[in-house]
């Protein structure tokens, strides 16, 4: 970790080539392209078409499908959800010939149906991912995977019983950016790993989930009862039918929805499991609609190898939103942020220093001359060090695009998915986390190896 990084070790840090780099202000940028880029796309035979269902039609699952309909060798057959408006959009989208229901089990019955985009809302995710794969069909499921804690071993046992394929969708772990930010972490850029700081906050309406309701709302347009599932019996809501993710009957709040991302994101990038202890505080600061979560909350959590990590989301920060990763380590820090990842590195002095002012002089001297002998002057030569180096993702990249991509290799080759159901779990068992100790108002332990809630 001594060992100083050039920018030629900082090339060779990560896997990730570089389609062209411009130098300006002491700050190298780095334009990231994908690995193997220059490979052309081998041609697809057109009976070779993998075949998918969208279950969960709202805003999320059909931009999900949008993408996914983009990889080469996929086309969307059907689209079930609760509302009526939403399937006859599938239809607008994807053509007139493709079924659409309200009741997925017609769906899973279909033999031709190769994998499911599941898009519901959370308490749905278990439900629909299990009997899916019961019914053969490989599953990419949004985030977070889990509703409650008993869900993820339901799943991973269904995963592995079934031999069926299982993608959870926080898609910051195919990133290349991320992808870079790990090798560069692995490589000891920025030495020793200590504490990550990350956030992702909103300041509109809309990014505090307060969808718009269509004007046609009605228990004849929506199948309420169906969508409540699990849920607590109410009476015909429509604000809770739209905006689901306001309450915990549905939603996880913001560590469901935010929180998973920033973990997963975490996790990949330091190769590890989970956090051991974990402490979140926040409330309602602004949006007091009925809504029963936070928006506004900080947890702090404890790694056993050593690091913490401290995460954000407020829906009330004052004007920006944005996400971000702060990386700090004892010789620099690496951010991810802004459609890139950058690294700063100032490398620990071999020398303590000294503070020796107060000292008689005949004990300075002796003490200097000591100092010296086992530390040494060191005049430094060779080219001025940059003051940092950022890579940016190149203009358009999605790394949506990137997770289906991965999923549907894994589906054509059975290979194993970049987050498969054992690192979703983990990543939405970290982060749920944060709403047990809000609402317990206390510290709770986690066993990250073994997925378990501890006493």
């Amino acid at each position: 970790m001594a060992e100083k990084v050039n920018r030629r070790g900082f090339l060779k840090a990560g896997g990730i080539m570089t389609a062209g780099t411009f130098i300006s202000g002491g700050i190298t940028h780095h334009v990231m392209a994908e690995e193997q880029q220059s490979e052309p796309a081998k041609p697809i035979a057109a009976n070779d078409h993998i075949q998918i269902a969208l279950i969960g039609a709202g805003g999320r699952g059909q931009s999900d499908t949008k993408v996914a309909a983009q990889v080469p060798g996929v086309k969307v057959r059907a689209a079930a959800d609760c509302y009526d408006g939403r399937l006859t959009h599938a239809k607008e989208l994807w053509g007139d010939g493709i079924q659409t229901t309200r009741d997925y089990g017609e769906i899973l019955a279909r033999k031709d149906i190769d994998a499911v985009v599941i898009g519901t809302p959370d308490h749905w995710h278990m439900r629909t991912a299990v009997d899916a794969m019961n019914a053969g069909k490989d599953v990419y499921c949004e985030k977070p995977m889990i509703h409650l804690y008993s869900d993820g071993p339901k799943m991973i046992e269904t995963a592995r019983r079934t031999g069926r394929i299982i993608q959870i969708g926080s898609q910051r772990v195919s990133s290349m950016i991320y992808r870079k930010a790990k090798d560069l972490l692995a490589s000891g850029a920025i030495g020793k790993l200590n504490m990550v700081n990350a956030w992702w906050d909103r300041n509109s309406s809309m990014g505090a989930w307060n969808y718009t309701v269509p004007p046609d709302a009605s228990p004849e347009t929506c199948d309420w009862p169906r969508f409540l599932g699990t849920a607590p019996k109410i009476p015909w809501n429509p604000e809770h039918f739209f905006q689901w993710r306001k309450w915990k009957a549905y939603g996880s709040g913001e560590a469901g929805d935010l929180f998973v991302h920033l973990f997963s994101g975490t996790h990949f990038v330091t190769g590890v499991n989970g956090p051991t202890r974990a402490m979140a505080t926040g409330g309602l600061r602004y949006w007091r609609d009925g809504r029963d979560v936070p928006d506004v909350l900080v947890g702090l959590f404890d790694y056993p190898e050593g690091f913490n990590l401290g995460v954000r989301v407020n829906f009330v920060d004052g004007g920006s939103e944005n996400e971000g990763l702060i990386f700090t380590g004892s010789e620099g820090t690496m951010i991810i942020g802004g459609g890139g990842v950058s690294l700063s590195r100032v490398p620990r002095p071999k020398a303590p220093g000294y503070v020796i002012e107060s000292w008689a002089d005949a004990m300075q001297k002796e003490y200097l001359e000591s100092y010296y002998k086992e530390y040494p002057i060191e005049h430094p030569s060779g080219p001025i060090p940059l003051a940092e180096e950022k890579y940016v993702a190149p203009k358009g990249y999605d790394d949506t695009y990137d997770h289906m991509k991965n999923f549907f290799h894994a589906v054509r080759t059975r290979q194993p998915v970049v987050e498969d159901a054992v690192f979703g779990f983990r990543a939405a068992g970290a982060a749920l986390l944060s709403n047990l100790s809000y609402y317990r108002q206390k510290v709770v332990r986690w066993d990250p190896n073994e997925m378990k809630l501890l006493a």
